[in-house]
C-alpha cells in the first residue's frame, strides 16, 4: 500500500510540472512582447502620448520597409520610402494600404526598429500598428504613423556612428478577427 501511496504522489507531482509548464511555455510569449515594449528591447519601440519640444542635434536618415505575409493578400507601401528627421522632432507619415482580394479581410502589422539599439529612442504617438486594420473587398485606405526621435540618442554612445534608421513593418492575417 506505502508503494501505491508514493506512486501516487510522484504522478501527481510529474503531472504538476507538465501542467507547470506548459502554462509557462504559454505566458511566455506574452510576457516577452511586455518585456520588450516596455524595455525597447529587441527593436520594439516605446509608445508615448505625449511629444517633446526639445529639439536635438543629429539628423537622422529614416527608412521606412514594409512587407506583406503570403496569407494575407495585401499591398502596402509607404509614403515615402526615405524621409529625415532631426533628433527631438516630430514625424507623420502614413502607409498606402490595398485589399488585393474579393473579401473583406482583417490584418495587423508587427514592427521592428533596426538598429535595434535605436528602438529605446523612436517614440511612437499614433500607429497603425496599435490596432488591427479591417478593409472591405478592393478597398485602399491611408494608415497613420506619428513618431518623434527622443533627443537622448544624442548621448547614447553606442549610436553615435548611426545615422540611419529602419522602420519596419510585417502585415499578417489578423486571426483574432476572423
Amino acid at each position: 500500500m506505502k508503494n501505491t501511496q508514493k506512486n501516487t504522489k510522484i504522478l501527481l507531482l510529474c503531472v504538476s510540472i507538465v501542467f507547470f509548464m506548459g502554462a509557462l511555455s504559454l505566458a511566455a510569449v506574452p510576457l516577452y512582447d511586455l518585456f520588450c515594449k516596455v524595455t525597447g528591447y529587441k527593436g520594439a519601440p516605446r509608445v508615448v502620448n505625449l511629444v517633446t519640444s526639445d529639439i536635438g542635434e543629429r539628423e537622422f536618415l529614416i527608412r521606412y520597409d514594409v512587407n506583406v505575409s503570403n496569407d494575407l493578400n495585401w499591398e502596402v507601401e509607404p509614403e515615402k520610402k526615405v524621409d529625415s528627421i532631426t533628433s527631438g522632432g516630430n514625424k507623420y507619415t502614413y502607409y498606402n494600404a490595398k485589399n488585393l482580394s474579393s473579401n473583406k479581410t482583417n490584418g495587423v502589422a508587427t514592427y521592428n526598429i533596426i538598429p535595434a539599439e535605436a528602438a529605446a529612442y523612436v517614440l511612437k504617438v499614433e500607429c497603425f500598428c496599435f490596432n488591427g486594420q479591417e478593409l472591405e473587398p478592393n478597398e485602399k485606405i491611408e494608415m497613420p504613423l506619428t513618431y518623434y526621435i527622443d533627443p537622448a540618442i544624442d548621448r547614447d554612445k553606442e549610436l553615435k556612428n548611426v545615422d540611419t534608421i529602419t522602420i519596419s513593418y510585417t502585415f499578417f492575417k489578423n486571426k483574432d478577427l476572423l
